[in-house]
Protein backbone atom coordinates (compact mmCIF):
# COMPACT_ATOMS: atom_id res chain seq x y z
CA UNK A 1 0.00 0.00 0.00
CA UNK A 2 1.29 3.44 -1.21
CA UNK A 3 0.77 6.46 1.53
CA UNK A 4 -0.09 9.93 0.28
CA UNK A 5 2.61 11.89 0.10
CA UNK A 6 0.59 15.12 1.49
CA UNK A 7 0.56 15.91 4.68
CA UNK A 8 -2.61 16.23 6.26
CA UNK A 9 -3.95 19.72 6.78
CA UNK A 10 -6.75 20.79 9.18
CA UNK A 11 -8.78 22.51 6.20
CA UNK A 12 -11.87 23.29 8.37
CA UNK A 13 -12.77 27.34 8.48
CA UNK A 14 -14.11 29.11 11.05
CA UNK A 15 -17.50 27.43 10.74
CA UNK A 16 -15.73 23.94 11.34
CA UNK A 17 -16.66 22.94 8.37
CA UNK A 18 -14.17 20.90 6.35
CA UNK A 19 -13.18 23.01 3.76
CA UNK A 20 -11.63 20.38 1.60
CA UNK A 21 -12.46 17.78 -0.56
CA UNK A 22 -12.26 13.78 0.37
CA UNK A 23 -8.96 13.47 -1.91
CA UNK A 24 -6.08 15.02 0.31
CA UNK A 25 -3.78 14.56 -2.91
CA UNK A 26 -6.02 17.17 -4.52
CA UNK A 27 -7.53 19.16 -1.63
CA UNK A 28 -7.99 22.52 -2.61
CA UNK A 29 -5.85 25.61 -0.67
CA UNK A 30 -7.39 26.37 2.72
CA UNK A 31 -7.32 28.76 5.62
CA UNK A 32 -4.63 27.43 7.27
CA UNK A 33 -2.52 27.80 3.81
CA UNK A 34 -3.29 31.75 3.86
CA UNK A 35 -2.72 32.21 7.38
CA UNK A 36 1.01 30.34 7.56
CA UNK A 37 1.75 32.58 4.08
CA UNK A 38 0.52 35.77 5.48
CA UNK A 39 2.26 35.10 8.90
CA UNK A 40 -1.05 35.37 10.99
CA UNK A 41 -3.46 32.92 13.07
CA UNK A 42 -6.35 31.03 11.60
CA UNK A 43 -8.87 33.66 13.06
CA UNK A 44 -7.45 36.78 11.84
CA UNK A 45 -8.10 35.37 8.34
CA UNK A 46 -11.68 34.58 9.68
CA UNK A 47 -11.76 37.52 10.78
CA UNK A 48 -10.91 39.12 7.13
CA UNK A 49 -13.35 37.07 5.08
CA UNK A 50 -16.25 38.54 7.57
CA UNK A 51 -14.83 42.20 7.59
CA UNK A 52 -14.40 42.37 10.65
CA UNK A 53 -13.12 45.93 12.06
CA UNK A 54 -10.81 44.16 14.45
CA UNK A 55 -7.89 43.47 11.63
CA UNK A 56 -5.58 46.76 11.14
CA UNK A 57 -5.11 47.83 7.51
CA UNK A 58 -1.74 46.12 6.87
CA UNK A 59 -3.22 43.01 8.17
CA UNK A 60 -5.76 42.89 5.91
CA UNK A 61 -3.76 43.56 3.06
CA UNK A 62 -1.13 40.97 3.53
CA UNK A 63 -3.80 38.52 4.15
CA UNK A 64 -5.50 39.76 0.98
CA UNK A 65 -2.38 39.31 -0.71
CA UNK A 66 -2.17 35.81 0.75
CA UNK A 67 -5.25 35.33 -0.55
CA UNK A 68 -4.60 35.95 -4.27
CA UNK A 69 -1.21 34.55 -4.31
CA UNK A 70 -2.46 31.13 -3.13
CA UNK A 71 -5.48 31.35 -5.25
CA UNK A 72 -7.66 30.80 -2.52
CA UNK A 73 -11.88 30.61 -2.53
CA UNK A 74 -13.88 30.45 0.69
CA UNK A 75 -16.15 27.36 1.02
CA UNK A 76 -19.24 29.85 0.60
CA UNK A 77 -21.95 27.07 1.67
CA UNK A 78 -19.96 25.99 4.97
CA UNK A 79 -19.84 29.76 6.03
CA UNK A 80 -23.52 30.42 4.92
CA UNK A 81 -24.72 27.21 7.58
CA UNK A 82 -22.40 28.91 10.12
CA UNK A 83 -23.06 32.22 10.16
CA UNK A 84 -26.76 32.66 8.41
CA UNK A 85 -25.62 35.18 5.90
CA UNK A 86 -24.96 34.21 2.39
CA UNK A 87 -23.86 37.38 0.89
CA UNK A 88 -25.66 36.91 -1.97
CA UNK A 89 -27.48 39.57 -3.40
CA UNK A 90 -30.56 39.81 -5.99
CA UNK A 91 -30.52 42.66 -9.43
CA UNK A 92 -34.29 42.72 -10.80
CA UNK A 93 -34.06 44.16 -14.51
CA UNK A 94 -35.43 44.77 -17.47
CA UNK A 95 -34.52 45.40 -21.30
CA UNK A 96 -30.83 45.09 -20.37
CA UNK A 97 -29.42 45.54 -23.89
CA UNK A 98 -30.21 49.72 -23.41
CA UNK A 99 -26.99 51.72 -22.44
CA UNK A 100 -29.15 52.82 -19.11
CA UNK A 101 -29.95 49.52 -17.92
CA UNK A 102 -26.91 48.00 -18.76
CA UNK A 103 -24.56 50.22 -17.34
CA UNK A 104 -26.62 50.73 -14.05
CA UNK A 105 -26.58 46.83 -14.00
CA UNK A 106 -22.71 46.66 -14.31
CA UNK A 107 -22.56 49.57 -11.96
CA UNK A 108 -24.69 47.66 -9.11
CA UNK A 109 -22.51 44.45 -9.42
CA UNK A 110 -19.02 46.34 -9.40
CA UNK A 111 -20.68 48.49 -6.19
CA UNK A 112 -21.92 44.70 -4.58
CA UNK A 113 -18.71 42.75 -5.66
CA UNK A 114 -16.21 45.89 -4.14
CA UNK A 115 -18.94 45.29 -0.94
CA UNK A 116 -17.92 41.83 -0.56
CA UNK A 117 -21.25 40.47 -2.02
CA UNK A 118 -21.93 37.81 -5.07
CA UNK A 119 -25.03 38.98 -7.54
CA UNK A 120 -27.54 37.25 -9.35
CA UNK A 121 -29.64 38.87 -11.80
CA UNK A 122 -33.59 38.41 -13.11
CA UNK A 123 -34.04 39.95 -16.11
CA UNK A 124 -38.29 40.32 -16.48
CA UNK A 125 -40.19 39.10 -19.60
CA UNK A 126 -42.46 41.98 -19.30
CA UNK A 127 -43.42 44.65 -17.22
CA UNK A 128 -46.11 43.06 -15.15
CA UNK A 129 -46.52 41.55 -11.67
CA UNK A 130 -46.42 38.05 -13.04
CA UNK A 131 -42.96 38.93 -14.10
CA UNK A 132 -41.84 40.54 -11.19
CA UNK A 133 -42.78 37.59 -8.71
CA UNK A 134 -41.20 35.00 -10.89
CA UNK A 135 -38.34 37.17 -10.59
CA UNK A 136 -38.37 37.86 -6.53
CA UNK A 137 -39.38 33.81 -6.22
CA UNK A 138 -36.29 32.89 -8.63
CA UNK A 139 -33.76 35.28 -6.21
CA UNK A 140 -35.58 34.37 -2.98
CA UNK A 141 -34.84 30.64 -4.09
CA UNK A 142 -30.72 31.33 -3.66
CA UNK A 143 -31.08 32.74 -0.62
CA UNK A 144 -30.29 36.07 -1.24
CA UNK A 145 -29.88 38.64 1.36
CA UNK A 146 -31.62 41.65 -0.24
CA UNK A 147 -32.56 43.18 -4.03
CA UNK A 148 -31.73 46.06 -6.08
CA UNK A 149 -34.93 46.60 -8.69
CA UNK A 150 -33.96 48.61 -11.92
CA UNK A 151 -37.31 49.53 -12.41
CA UNK A 152 -37.84 52.89 -15.05
CA UNK A 153 -41.06 51.37 -16.58
CA UNK A 154 -44.44 52.41 -15.09
CA UNK A 155 -45.63 48.85 -14.95
CA UNK A 156 -42.45 47.97 -13.02
CA UNK A 157 -42.56 50.69 -10.39
CA UNK A 158 -46.19 49.93 -9.40
CA UNK A 159 -45.57 45.63 -9.63
CA UNK A 160 -42.86 46.32 -6.70
CA UNK A 161 -44.69 48.68 -4.92
CA UNK A 162 -46.68 45.52 -3.81
CA UNK A 163 -44.07 43.21 -3.39
CA UNK A 164 -43.69 41.49 -0.33
CA UNK A 165 -41.38 43.53 2.37
CA UNK A 166 -39.90 40.88 3.87
CA UNK A 167 -36.41 40.95 1.81
CA UNK A 168 -34.58 44.38 2.11
CA UNK A 169 -35.15 46.16 -1.15
CA UNK A 170 -34.03 49.52 -3.09
CA UNK A 171 -35.35 50.82 -6.13
CA UNK A 172 -33.58 52.24 -8.86
CA UNK A 173 -35.25 54.91 -11.41
CA UNK A 174 -38.29 53.57 -9.97
CA UNK A 175 -40.31 56.95 -9.73
CA UNK A 176 -42.24 57.92 -6.54
CA UNK A 177 -42.81 54.92 -3.82
CA UNK A 178 -42.63 53.35 -0.07
CA UNK A 179 -38.86 52.13 -0.95
CA UNK A 180 -35.75 53.55 -0.84
CA UNK A 181 -35.01 54.66 -4.04
CA UNK A 182 -32.23 55.69 -5.99
CA UNK A 183 -32.32 57.73 -9.44
CA UNK A 184 -30.82 60.36 -11.22
CA UNK A 185 -32.16 63.61 -11.95
CA UNK A 186 -34.08 63.10 -15.21
CA UNK A 187 -36.41 66.46 -15.10
CA UNK A 188 -33.49 68.53 -13.98
CA UNK A 189 -31.25 66.87 -16.92
CA UNK A 190 -33.67 68.02 -19.07
CA UNK A 191 -33.96 71.41 -17.58
CA UNK A 192 -30.25 71.43 -18.18
CA UNK A 193 -30.65 71.21 -21.84
CA UNK A 194 -33.43 73.37 -22.56
CA UNK A 195 -32.12 76.13 -20.77
CA UNK A 196 -29.06 75.76 -22.76
CA UNK A 197 -30.54 75.97 -26.16
CA UNK A 198 -32.68 78.82 -25.00
CA UNK A 199 -29.57 80.20 -23.82
CA UNK A 200 -27.73 79.66 -27.22
CA UNK A 201 -30.92 82.07 -28.28
CA UNK A 202 -33.18 79.02 -29.51
CA UNK A 203 -37.39 79.87 -29.25
CA UNK A 204 -38.18 76.85 -31.40
CA UNK A 205 -36.95 73.73 -29.97
CA UNK A 206 -38.46 70.38 -30.50
CA UNK A 207 -38.07 66.95 -28.31
CA UNK A 208 -38.10 63.48 -29.49
CA UNK A 209 -39.67 61.78 -26.52
CA UNK A 210 -39.03 57.93 -25.31
CA UNK A 211 -41.83 55.75 -24.82
CA UNK A 212 -44.56 56.86 -22.58
CA UNK A 213 -44.31 54.19 -19.78
CA UNK A 214 -40.63 55.07 -18.98
CA UNK A 215 -40.54 57.17 -15.84
CA UNK A 216 -36.91 59.34 -17.93
CA UNK A 217 -38.99 60.17 -20.55
CA UNK A 218 -42.16 61.55 -18.86
CA UNK A 219 -39.66 63.17 -16.78
CA UNK A 220 -37.09 65.03 -19.72
CA UNK A 221 -40.41 65.59 -21.76
CA UNK A 222 -41.64 67.46 -18.27
CA UNK A 223 -37.99 69.62 -17.55
CA UNK A 224 -38.62 70.80 -21.46
CA UNK A 225 -42.16 71.64 -21.18
CA UNK A 226 -41.52 73.31 -18.29
CA UNK A 227 -38.20 75.23 -19.22
CA UNK A 228 -40.26 76.46 -22.41
CA UNK A 229 -43.14 77.31 -20.36
CA UNK A 230 -40.83 79.63 -18.04
CA UNK A 231 -39.11 81.09 -21.01
CA UNK A 232 -42.29 82.18 -22.43
CA UNK A 233 -41.78 79.40 -24.82
CA UNK A 234 -44.98 77.65 -26.29
CA UNK A 235 -43.80 73.43 -26.84
CA UNK A 236 -45.00 71.82 -29.95
CA UNK A 237 -46.24 68.28 -29.77
CA UNK A 238 -43.20 66.09 -28.90
CA UNK A 239 -42.33 62.85 -31.40
CA UNK A 240 -42.15 59.81 -29.90
CA UNK A 241 -40.07 56.97 -30.21
CA UNK A 242 -38.51 54.03 -28.62
CA UNK A 243 -34.86 54.55 -27.69
CA UNK A 244 -33.50 53.12 -30.92
CA UNK A 245 -32.14 55.06 -33.55
CA UNK A 246 -34.32 54.34 -36.26
CA UNK A 247 -36.79 55.67 -34.16
CA UNK A 248 -34.62 58.63 -34.19
CA UNK A 249 -33.67 58.58 -37.82
CA UNK A 250 -38.11 58.40 -38.82
CA UNK A 251 -38.62 61.86 -36.24
CA UNK A 252 -35.78 63.04 -37.93
CA UNK A 253 -37.31 63.30 -41.18
CA UNK A 254 -40.55 64.61 -40.12
CA UNK A 255 -38.80 67.54 -38.49
CA UNK A 256 -36.38 67.99 -41.59
CA UNK A 257 -39.66 68.02 -44.02
CA UNK A 258 -41.35 70.61 -41.80
CA UNK A 259 -38.09 72.98 -40.84
CA UNK A 260 -39.82 74.65 -38.40
CA UNK A 261 -37.36 74.69 -35.40
CA UNK A 262 -33.62 75.65 -34.68
CA UNK A 263 -33.24 73.42 -31.99
CA UNK A 264 -33.83 69.97 -30.85
CA UNK A 265 -33.77 67.55 -28.04
CA UNK A 266 -33.78 64.08 -28.32
CA UNK A 267 -34.43 61.99 -25.11
CA UNK A 268 -31.36 59.90 -25.67
CA UNK A 269 -28.42 59.53 -27.69
CA UNK A 270 -29.06 56.34 -29.41
CA UNK A 271 -32.35 58.33 -31.46
CA UNK A 272 -29.92 61.18 -31.41
CA UNK A 273 -27.60 59.03 -33.79
CA UNK A 274 -31.07 58.31 -36.38
CA UNK A 275 -31.76 62.47 -36.06
CA UNK A 276 -28.00 63.25 -37.20
CA UNK A 277 -28.24 60.53 -39.90
CA UNK A 278 -31.96 62.16 -40.82
CA UNK A 279 -30.66 66.08 -40.99
CA UNK A 280 -27.27 65.07 -43.09
CA UNK A 281 -29.18 63.46 -45.70
CA UNK A 282 -32.02 65.96 -45.65
CA UNK A 283 -28.75 68.78 -45.95
CA UNK A 284 -29.60 70.59 -42.84
CA UNK A 285 -26.15 71.30 -40.79
CA UNK A 286 -25.97 70.64 -37.81
CA UNK A 287 -25.02 72.62 -35.47
CA UNK A 288 -25.55 75.30 -38.17
CA UNK A 289 -28.80 74.79 -38.93
CA UNK A 290 -30.39 72.79 -36.14
CA UNK A 291 -28.61 72.04 -32.66
CA UNK A 292 -29.13 68.82 -31.45
CA UNK A 293 -29.09 67.76 -27.47
CA UNK A 294 -28.56 64.08 -26.77
CA UNK A 295 -28.98 62.34 -23.16
CA UNK A 296 -26.96 59.90 -21.47
CA UNK A 297 -23.43 60.74 -22.97
CA UNK A 298 -22.96 57.17 -24.47
CA UNK A 299 -19.31 56.47 -25.27
CA UNK A 300 -19.58 56.85 -28.62
CA UNK A 301 -21.19 60.55 -28.29
CA UNK A 302 -17.89 62.53 -28.40
CA UNK A 303 -17.10 60.61 -32.09
CA UNK A 304 -20.84 61.54 -33.42
CA UNK A 305 -20.14 63.80 -36.76
CA UNK A 306 -20.30 66.30 -35.03
CA UNK A 307 -19.47 65.51 -31.45
CA UNK A 308 -22.70 65.22 -29.59
CA UNK A 309 -23.66 67.52 -26.99
CA UNK A 310 -25.66 65.45 -24.12
CA UNK A 311 -26.31 64.74 -20.66
CA UNK A 312 -23.98 62.62 -18.55
CA UNK A 313 -25.92 59.89 -15.89
CA UNK A 314 -22.96 58.87 -13.10
CA UNK A 315 -24.44 55.33 -13.23
CA UNK A 316 -21.49 54.28 -10.77
CA UNK A 317 -22.68 56.72 -8.37
CA UNK A 318 -26.13 54.92 -9.09
CA UNK A 319 -24.68 51.23 -8.63
CA UNK A 320 -22.62 52.77 -4.78
CA UNK A 321 -25.25 54.78 -3.66
CA UNK A 322 -28.14 51.55 -4.44
CA UNK A 323 -25.19 49.08 -2.88
CA UNK A 324 -24.73 51.14 -0.10
CA UNK A 325 -28.93 51.80 1.25
CA UNK A 326 -29.57 47.96 0.36
CA UNK A 327 -26.04 46.64 2.33
CA UNK A 328 -27.56 49.10 5.55
CA UNK A 329 -30.73 47.13 5.36
CA UNK A 330 -29.16 43.77 5.08
CA UNK A 331 -26.62 44.76 7.96
CA UNK A 332 -29.51 45.49 10.16
CA UNK A 333 -30.16 49.45 9.55
CA UNK A 334 -34.20 50.54 10.05
CA UNK A 335 -36.08 50.14 6.75
CA UNK A 336 -36.62 53.47 5.01
CA UNK A 337 -38.11 55.20 2.56
CA UNK A 338 -34.91 57.79 1.76
CA UNK A 339 -34.73 58.62 -1.51
CA UNK A 340 -31.48 59.66 -2.65
CA UNK A 341 -31.48 61.94 -6.54
CA UNK A 342 -28.28 62.17 -8.27
CA UNK A 343 -27.52 65.40 -11.10
CA UNK A 344 -26.74 64.26 -14.36
CA UNK A 345 -23.87 66.87 -16.02
CA UNK A 346 -24.56 68.78 -19.37
CA UNK A 347 -21.47 68.05 -21.26
CA UNK A 348 -20.87 70.93 -24.32
CA UNK A 349 -19.82 69.85 -27.55
CA UNK A 350 -20.17 70.49 -31.36
CA UNK A 351 -23.62 69.91 -32.14
CA UNK A 352 -24.87 72.80 -30.65
CA UNK A 353 -24.66 76.74 -31.42
CA UNK A 354 -26.68 80.05 -31.84
CA UNK A 355 -29.06 79.60 -34.34
CA UNK A 356 -28.84 80.73 -37.88
CA UNK A 357 -24.84 80.15 -38.10
CA UNK A 358 -24.68 78.33 -41.16
CA UNK A 359 -25.71 81.57 -43.18
CA UNK A 360 -23.60 83.90 -40.64
CA UNK A 361 -26.20 85.06 -38.54
CA UNK A 362 -25.88 86.09 -34.90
Amino acid sequence: MVESTVRPVDGRDSTGVDDQPADPAERRVVMADVARLAGVSHMTVSRVLNDSTAVSATTRARVRAAMTTLGYRPNTAARALATGRTRQLGVVSVNTTLFGPASMLVAIERAARDAGYAVSIASLREPDQRSLDEAFDHLTAQSIEGIVAITPRAGIAAALRQAPRGVPLVAVEGGEGPMPTVAVDQYLGAVRATRHLISLGHRRIAHIAGPDDWHEAGERERGWRDSLSAAGLEPTAPLRGDWSPRAGYEAGRALAERREHTAVFVANDQMAIGVLRAFAEAGIDVPGDVSVVGFDDIPEAAYFAPPLTTLRQDFGEVGRRSLALLVEQVEGAPRSDKRIVIPPDLVVRDSTAPPGLASGAN
